[in-house]
């Protein structure tokens, strides 16, 4: 499994941005796909994950209302769009997946391959 996160940078407070991960190795049917980020001196924080394989979206109350996630699964990606960016999203942004468990939300069973990241500033 190989994943490589891009679409990272520098914005401004309120503006959008949209990172990508170019996935392979796997068949997303067989798993979560996850977005997580990790902010200076913070723990790791799940975003958002998508289930092909019941169609399930999970969002943190973080991720609620302003994040997106996506996935094209004839490109091998998956996006997660963000939008009304704040100074507190600065983070370095990873993608991630983890084996698929049909009735268990990926934030309880966890993910098993990760991206090296990509930063987030975001100036206000």
């Amino acid at each position: 499994v190989q994943l490589v996160e891009s679409g990272g940078g520098l914005v401004q407070s309120g503006e959008s941005l949209r990172l990508s991960c170019a996935a392979s190795g796997f068949l997303f049917e067989d798993y979560a796909i996850c977005w997580y980020r990790q902010a200076p001196g913070k723990k790791r924080e799940g975003l958002a994950c998508f289930t092909e394989g019941d169609g399930q979206t999970y969002y943190s109350d973080s991720a609620k209302g302003r994040f997106t996630i996506s996935s094209d699964k004839g490109k091998l990606t998956f996006d997660l769009g963000m939008n009304s960016l704040k100074p507190d999203d600065t983070a370095v942004y990873f993608c991630a997946v983890g084996g698929f468990i049909p009735g268990y939300s990926p934030w309880d069973y966890g993910m098993d391959h990760w991206g090296k990241g990509t930063l987030v500033t975001v100036s206000s």
